[in-house]
Parts: C-alpha cells; sequence; structure tokens
C-alpha cells in the first residue's frame, strides 16, 4: 500500500514538473525554443501542447524558414486529434500559402482525408462527402502520379458508394411509402419518385454493385403506380411496367426477384388484353 501510494505520489510530482516546463515553454519570448520544443511534443504525439504552441508560432515564425513546418505540423497535430474540419482548412492553408512547399502534396491530400474522416452515415446529407471527393479529385489533377495515387483513388470509390448507399436508402424509402401522399406535397407520388431516384441513380454511378436492387425498386414501382392508376393511363403504364420486367428479366436472368418479374408479366397480360377486348367491343 505504502509503495502505491508512494508511486501515485511520484506521478503527481512528474506531471507538475511537465506542467511546469511546458507553461515555462509558452510564455517564453524564444522562439526558436518554442519551435523545437513543439517538434518534440508533435514526435512524442502530445499533439494538445504542439497545437497551442503551433498556433503562435505559425504568425509568429511567417516569413522564416520554420514558418512551413510550423503549419504543417499544426494541421497534422489537429488531424491526429481527430479535429479534421480544422485540419482540412489548416492543409488548405498549408497548400494555398506553399504551392511547392515540402509537405504540398501530402497537406493537398490530408485535405481530402481530412473530410473523409469527418464525412456522415449514408442516412445523413451528404454535402460533406460531396466535398471530399472534390479535394481528392483535386489532388489526383494537381498530382497525377502522386505517391498517395492509389489510396485517394480508393477514397473516390469508398466515397462514391456512400452517395450511392444514400440513393438507395431514398429510393427504398419511397418504394416503402407507396401510395402514402402525405410527404408528396408538389404533386406526384412515390412510386415516381422511386422510379427518377433509382434511374438517375443507375446513370450517374453505372458500376455500382446495387445496380440490380435498383432496378428492382424500378420494376416493382412501375407495377405498383400502373394498379394504381387512372383508368386512362392504366393501359399505358402497364405497358411499361411489362416491358420493365422483359428488360429486367434479360439483364439480371439469375435474380431471386425473376420470379415477381414473370408473375407481374402475365397480371400485366391479362389487363392488357382485357383493355383490347373491351376497345373492340
Amino acid at each position: 500500500m505504502k509503495k502505491v501510494f508512494l508511486s501515485a505520489i511520484a506521478l503527481v510530482l512528474l506531471f507538475s514538473s511537465c506542467a511546469r516546463e511546458f507553461n515555462q515553454v509558452y510564455k517564453s519570448d524564444d522562439f526558436h525554443y518554442k519551435y523545437e520544443y513543439a517538434k518534440e511534443m508533435f514526435a512524442n504525439g502530445k499533439y494538445s501542447k504542439a497545437v497551442a504552441l503551433l498556433q503562435e508560432l505559425v504568425t509568429l515564425e511567417k516569413g522564416t524558414e520554420n514558418a512551413q513546418e510550423s503549419l504543417y505540423m499544426l494541421a497534422m497535430s489537429e488531424y491526429c486529434l481527430k479535429d479534421y474540419e480544422t485540419a482540412s482548412e489548416y492543409f488548405k492553408k498549408y497548400f494555398s500559402s506553399y504551392p511547392h512547399g515540402t509537405y504540398s502534396e501530402m497537406a493537398e491530400y490530408y485535405v481530402g482525408q481530412s473530410l473523409f474522416m469527418s464525412t456522415p452515415e449514408p442516412r445523413l446529407d451528404q454535402s460533406g462527402t460531396i466535398a471530399a471527393i472534390s479535394a481528392f479529385q483535386e489532388y489526383l489533377d494537381v498530382y497525377p502520379d502522386g505517391k498517395m495515387k492509389p489510396t485517394a483513388q480508393k477514397r473516390l470509390f469508398e466515397l462514391q458508394d456512400k452517395l450511392v448507399l444514400k440513393e438507395l436508402y431514398n429510393a427504398r424509402l419511397y418504394y416503402n411509402l407507396g401510395s402514402y401522399f402525405g410527404n408528396c406535397t408538389n404533386g406526384g407520388n412515390n412510386y415516381e419518385a422511386c422510379v427518377i431516384t433509382s434511374q438517375n441513380a443507375l446513370k450517374d454511378y453505372p458500376y455500382s454493385d446495387n445496380r440490380e436492387e435498383f432496378a428492382t425498386l424500378i420494376m416493382k414501382s412501375k407495377f405498383e403506380l400502373a394498379k394504381m392508376s387512372v383508368d386512362e393511363r392504366k393501359y399505358e403504364r402497364f405497358q411499361d411496367a411489362e416491358d420493365e420486367c422483359y428488360g429486367f428479366i434479360n439483364e439480371y436472368p439469375d435474380s431471386k426477384e425473376r420470379k415477381t418479374a414473370e408473375s407481374y408479366i402475365e397480371k400485366c397480360k391479362e389487363y392488357i388484353s382485357s383493355h383490347k377486348e373491351m376497345s373492340l367491343n
């Protein structure tokens, strides 16, 4: 018990000593000393202390040889502290201030990486995802053969997948809302919205792994839309639904939804056939 108590006292004294040392450095007018101490803090992973010193040094060292490194270390410290929004701003500032600097390529890359780390899950607003895509694309444009090219390209695919999932969740929601009109404040209906959302996603993301599900939602929505249509639109929409089902089977012959498509075709044919008979009579 006595050893534990003595160890605790030793730790308290150590932390107090470190705190005093940092305060002395922080209050010092010796900028070179501050700079070297900040580098030591950064190298030892004490990023909060590094940030406290570097925020002052990026201004005080402006125009000196240490200015570049101070700004880059500040950006990396914020990144390591997971303050990704602040980090991205500092990385942008570095690249705009030193476009040909020692760390310019990595700063440009880390603008995108910082935004990537702060992107929300797919159900939420994806403006941050779009910003990250733009940042990585800018990196690839500026450094087409850059050392971070493979990682930047991988990140782009991951971000695009997130946008695809956002559209897929939206399309599913529209389909599940179905004939409910409470959310259709500007006319139209949910099945039409599902079709449009899915078609746009297929056009915008032609290599998505979710193509079959989008196609399934389009097929099912068109059939439901035909069923709920007014009489003047039913014939046209059942024809459209039938064509969609044939197209689905042709593109996904082994789909688990093939039987659904085949049953829809039979029902479409029944209506189309009865409609033609009524027209002849």
